[in-house]
């Protein structure tokens, strides 16, 4: 959205107050907000002030900030926000909105656009040269159906031509606008299609009251002349109608729509007959329901329930799902623990490497690994010891340590990001 501005000072009035009946609407709709609320109506005193100048000026919207007890920054926020506001003065007889959105767009708004151009101004927001008329393009007024569309005012004028709209704006020019009928221009009384109605001319199919007036029209008359066809007037069809096919109303006893048969007889047998044949169907049990049939399973068993099923002892799980066995650490006087070294002034930060959280690194501490280059030099031996020693099954090799710390000791981040393709976790 553009940047709504207030008008220059030079054309600021010096003051603004409520003439007397605009003061007593705006008591009014104070009134309507709960006590404590009363600054939610500034929307419409705002809109008060507006009819009242034309647009809504600065003295307006702080004379309304104080009545309402809100800070003026307030005012002025709700003022500058919504584009229903005119910040700066408009036609004094006329100030024409014309709709440009898509369906007005299509139907020729722009064409109206450049009626006002040429017999108001060039530019939107600027008045012509006696200051009695103004105009702005605007977004949907409502009216799609009627488009090409403006508002003046609070009036809507639909269905218009550039040739019609000319006129219009002469009128309003000349001080004659209340002669003009609001509404579509072209004839039409409503959003009915333009070429008149096609569906829906008569009550007769939607209306059951004149239905069954002519029902009982029928009736007297057919008993008035019981030799005589009375009929509604129709229409002569193009063609014989064909009557419903009973395909959809098979009878009830028919063998094809018997519940007791699978499948019909080339045997013709009576219906009652092979219904007294027919074996009932078994009384429902839900424990027999339950259970799965033994050559689907092999077993007959509940299908669902409580009874948990026996995971296969081949079924693979992953090293980290696995539950080991509780086991001594390894030595530390082991020949393959790596070989540490005092802290040094500079540490490297291991929690780099991906794998290694806080807790790791403070035990890789406890054990003199301190840098980069130390994780860097481990061999296979050395690994499988601290791996054993932080319980971290198979972590060293999965994230790979080693190939991540030569990476960082090389040329730290931006070693790791060139060899890896992103930052270290």
């Amino acid at each position: 959205m553009s940047v709504r501005r207030l008008a220059e000072a030079s054309v600021q009035p010096a003051s603004f107050a409520f003439n007397r009946a605009n003061a007593a609407a705006a008591k009014q709709w104070i009134k309507k907000y709960p006590k404590g609320r009363e600054q939610s109506a500034i929307i419409p005193l705002l809109m008060l002030a507006q009819e009242q100048e034309g647009w809504v000026t600065k003295a307006a919207i702080e004379t309304i900030s104080d009545m309402l007890g809100m800070p003026r920054i307030r005012g002025l926020e709700v003022a500058t926000f919504y584009t229903q506001y005119q910040l700066n003065p408009v036609g004094t007889r006329a100030h024409i909105q014309v709709c440009g959105t898509t369906p007005c767009m299509l139907r020729g708004s722009e064409a109206l656009m450049d009626v006002c151009r040429s017999k108001i101004h060039h530019d939107q927001f600027h008045t012509n040269d006696k200051g009695t008329l103004s105009w702005e393009e605007v977004e949907c007024l409502g009216a799609c159906v009627n488009a090409p569309m403006v508002m003046i005012f609070k009036d809507t004028f639909e269905d218009l031509t550039p040739e019609r709209l000319a006129e219009i704006i002469d009128l309003y020019d000349a001080g004659k606008g209340a002669s003009v009928t609001p509404g579509p221009q072209n004839g039409r009384t409503g959003s009915e299609p333009a070429t008149g109605l096609t569906t829906l001319k008569s009550e007769k199919a939607i209306l059951k009251s004149t239905r069954d007036k002519d029902a009982i029209e029928a009736a007297k008359a057919a008993k008035a002349a019981p030799d005589a066809i009375i009929a509604a007037p129709v229409p002569t069809p193009a063609a014989t109608p064909v009557a419903p096919s009973n395909a959809s109303k098979p009878k009830t006893d028919a063998a094809e729509t018997s519940p007791a048969l699978k499948t019909p007889s080339p045997a013709k047998v009576a219906s009652a007959t092979e219904k007294a044949a027919s074996v009932a169907a078994p009384r429902h049990s839900a424990t027999n329901a339950n259970k799965a049939a033994p050559e689907v399973e092999k077993v007959s068993k509940p299908r669902s329930g409580p009874l948990n099923k026996a995971e296969p002892a081949s079924a693979f799980k992953s090293p980290e799902t696995k539950i080991p066995a509780k086991t001594a650490k390894p030595s530390l006087e082991d020949k393959n623990r790596p070989a540490g070294i005092a802290r040094p002034a500079l540490v490297d930060d291991l929690k780099l490497i991906s794998g290694v959280g806080p807790r790791t690194e403070g035990i890789l501490h406890s054990l003199g690994i301190f840098t980069f280059a130390q994780v860097a030099s481990w061999k296979k031996a050395e690994r499988e010891w601290v791996d054993s020693y932080l319980s971290f099954r198979g972590r060293i090799e999965r994230d790979d340590w080693v190939k991540q710390a030569k990476a960082l000791a090389k040329g730290g981040v931006a070693e790791y990001i060139r060899v890896f393709g992103k930052k270290p976790v």
